[in-house]
């Protein structure tokens, strides 16, 4: 089974282009989401325990995490401790399962790809981009997003000229998503050629 990563800085279009890969038939692993699972599931005592206060109804309160967190390095370390082991073993099974169901191709949705280094366990890495101008204008729609949420948020991630130099395959959203659908079929067709069946 060939295993594709998936990343984009925010704005780019990247669930979408995930969407785009499971309309093709292709199994998704969300990152994003496995944690939203987890955040109202088996990681709620564990935050609990290591930041009293941040649950409530049981489930994380994503604000109350947050404020806590943000900016405390010691406290994101603690936290990601907590919540990296869980994300990693609910990928594990998702490609456990994909394989066992014969899948040629499965893709992970990781938006921190490259800045977790998770990019070593992929075939191959695409990433999804987009003109700066873009980018900002598509952040700053999304609701309670504002200038410096997005400078705290691209603070953190890898920029996008070094993303796209790693990549492998890069899928440029600006042009629309008929042109989108279309590379992401481009790249299907080059993953599954009989050269790359392991």
């Amino acid at each position: 089974m060939f295993i594709l990563g998936l990343t984009g800085s925010i704005g780019m279009g990247k669930s979408v282009t995930a969407t785009m890969f499971a309309e093709e038939g292709v199994p998704v692993h969300d990152a994003d989401a496995v944690v939203h699972r987890l955040y109202e599931g088996e990681a709620v005592p564990l935050i609990e325990a290591a930041f009293p206060g941040t649950t409530g109804n049981g489930k994380v309160d994503r604000e109350k995490l947050g404020q806590r967190v943000l900016g405390d390095a010691d406290a994101l370390k603690r936290l990601e401790q907590i919540v990296h082991p869980l994300v990693a073993a609910a990928r594990d099974k998702f490609l456990s399962d994909a394989a066992k169901n014969g899948a040629p191709v499965a893709l992970l949705d990781i938006p921190l790809l490259y800045e977790t280094k998770g990019e070593g366990r992929c075939d191959a890495v695409v990433v999804v981009s987009a003109p700066a101008d873009v980018q900002r204008e598509r952040t700053l729609a999304r609701p309670g997003m504002t200038e410096q949420k997005l400078e705290t948020i691209l603070a953190k991630q890898m920029p996008d000229a070094e993303k796209r130099r790693r990549a492998d395959f890069v899928v440029d959203t600006a042009q629309g998503f008929d042109h989108a659908r279309a590379q992401v079929r481009d790249i299907l067709k080059v993953v599954t050629a009989p050269t790359n069946r392991t």
